[in-house]
């Protein structure tokens, strides 16, 4: 019996009929008591939050749930919709796309966050940290430094320095260190100084340094994006839905794509 009970192990939930626990807390108990966002948190950290925490993860989640129709996945979303797809079909399509180009900018600005604490833990000044992060990522990665800059927003994201202001009250209030926002503004000053103009931090950036000062690592930053990005697809696939449509391309039809004859096989 037991080979049967040990198939699947898991601390998130107990449960046997008549009763449901996650993380230890009877369901019951949980519901009208605790936010979203502190459900997020205890179901991935085990731990509920204070209301401070919980304040500066959905200031994150907020921040992020759409940015139009020229998103990829959100007209994915909408042409799924036009195909006849319902909701959970049309918002799977666009959570998919959700990959290391569109979506995966938070994760991977985390994970460059900490190279660089790492370099400073080492011993190495901010400044020096940050430049040979930079330098280590661009080694690895390419010329694309995630969460700076942006094609649309110019010259300023409006989002992220609303949610840097979030954070600096919160490390006012010992609530977080402040080391990550730190750090993410010193990139920021290193871009200008490199290229001779400003580049600033844009969404996935500024979300990035909430999700590592609240300790979440690095590949929760991409879950938490889909799970904020998640709540403006179902806006999107339902607002489709209402408008009508069937099989809606890319492009109206009129428009045509290029032709390349000389195009590779």
């Amino acid at each position: 019996m037991n080979d049967v009970a040990d198939w699947w192990r898991t601390s998130i939930i107990d449960m046997e009929p008549g009763r449901i626990a996650l993380r230890g807390h009877p369901v019951e108990n949980l519901i009208g008591q605790v936010s979203f966002a502190q459900m997020i948190w205890l179901m991935l950290r085990g731990t509920l939050p204070d209301e401070a925490q919980a304040r500066l993860l959905e200031c994150a989640l907020v921040a992020a749930v759409d940015h139009g129709p020229q998103a990829p996945s959100i007209a994915a979303a909408r042409m799924a919709v036009t195909c006849g797809l319902p909701l959970n079909n049309a918002m799977g399509s666009a959570v998919n796309m959700l990959g290391d180009v569109h979506g995966g900018a938070g994760e991977q600005s985390v994970a460059l966050y900490h190279k660089i604490a790492a370099g400073m833990a080492s011993g190495q000044t901010l400044q020096d940290a940050t430049r040979a992060g930079l330098d280590a990522w661009r080694a690895e990665y390419g010329r694309f430094i995630p969460g700076f800059g942006h094609r649309f927003h110019k010259p300023v994201d409006p989002r992220a320095p609303v949610l840097l202001a979030r954070v600096d009250e919160a490390a006012q209030g010992g609530t977080v260190s402040g080391q990550f926002a730190q750090i993410a503004r010193a990139i920021e000053t290193a871009l200008h100084t490199e290229k001779g103009k400003p580049v600033p931090m844009n969404i996935d950036g500024a979300t990035a340094v909430i999700y590592a000062e609240l300790g979440f690592a690095a590949p929760l930053a991409r879950g938490l994006f889909c799970l904020s990005r998640s709540v403006g697809i179902l806006a999107h696939s339902w607002e489709q839905m209402q408008q009508g449509g069937r099989n809606k391309g890319p492009t109206p039809p009129a428009y045509r794509w290029t032709f390349d004859p000389e195009g590779q096989v």
